[in-house]
């Protein structure tokens, strides 16, 4: 299996916020988890790199660094890349995976009935670059943001244990089910009490002042939801199991696939935007 990302200075990280060393683990993490929702295990990375000529030695270095470390803690390795100028840093990543025998596990297979569940951190990223955005730089959760902990081995776990569909969580929770629900022409409802925020995402909204009045201009716990349901870029992972199914304790169930079309909470659409929007913005 083989999957392709990419990392755009000033449009997926800046340099004054991240360390090379957190654009390389943020690089390799957005592709070899690509892998792993596929059911297959990360063995390889590709990478290319673009750069200015000014770029220095010691940041192309960290940024090696970075990248070898994530493919470590995913059982991978870099395998090979290219190297050419450009007026700002481009990185594109592509991962390779072994589904040592197994059929892929695609976004199309989900069924009424189904149950769904996730697996990783859920509004995570989204505050931490809230946090950033409002200059709380040391903020627990800013880590978050800056270098993801995808769970790769929760791939082919899931895979083994029958999953029908699944999906990493990159545009948001509800965008990314949306696409599962489009590919399977089926609707997937959400618990909302499923999806509780933690106290530090709770403690993270409630830091943050979105209308300059240090107030903030929404209470905090429907910030956290919204985090939760529509931040991404934590790649957990989602997926769907046939009926009946039991879960090790890593993966919480948060709904059900229905007959129909689309993604609720609780039965209702979601009001705003579901999630990233590659062309049009959050």
């Amino acid at each position: 299996m083989a999957s392709t990302d990419f990392l755009l200075e000033g449009r997926h990280f800046r340099r004054d916020w991240s360390s090379p060393a957190d654009v390389g683990r943020k690089a390799a993490a957005r592709s070899l988890i690509d892998v792993a929702a596929m059911g297959a295990v990360p063995t390889g990375l590709l990478v290319a790199l673009a750069a200015p000529a000014d770029l220095p030695v010691s940041w192309a270095r960290g940024l090696t660094e970075g990248l070898a470390a994530e493919c470590a803690r995913a059982g991978a390795s870099v395998v090979g890349g290219d190297t050419a100028r450009a007026a700002s840093v481009l990185l594109a990543t592509t991962g390779l995976g072994d589904l040592q025998g197994r059929a892929p596990v695609l976004r199309s297979g989900a069924a009424p009935g189904d149950l769904v569940a996730v697996t990783g951190k859920l509004g995570h990223a989204a505050a931490g670059l809230a946090l950033l955005s409002a200059g709380l730089v040391n903020a627990p959760l800013v880590a978050a943001q800056l270098r993801p902990a995808p769970p790769y081995d929760a791939g082919p776990q899931a895979a083994g244990l029958g999953a029908t569909a699944m999906i990493d969580i990159s545009d948001g929770l509800l965008a990314d089910l949306g696409h599962v629900a489009a590919a399977s022409g089926v609707r997937i409802d959400l618990s909302s009490d499923r999806l509780t925020p933690g106290d530090d995402l709770i403690a993270a909204a409630r830091s943050v002042d979105f209308d300059g009045t240090g107030r903030g201009a929404r209470p905090e716990h429907t910030l956290a939801l919204t985090w939760v349901l529509t931040g991404g870029e934590d790649h957990a992972l989602a997926a769907t199991f046939p009926p009946g199914t039991t879960l090790p304790p890593r993966w919480t169930v948060i709904g059900q696939v229905q007959p129909g079309p689309g993604v609720v909470v609780d039965g209702r659409e979601w009001a705003g935007s579901a999630g990233w929007d590659h062309f049009r913005g959050p």
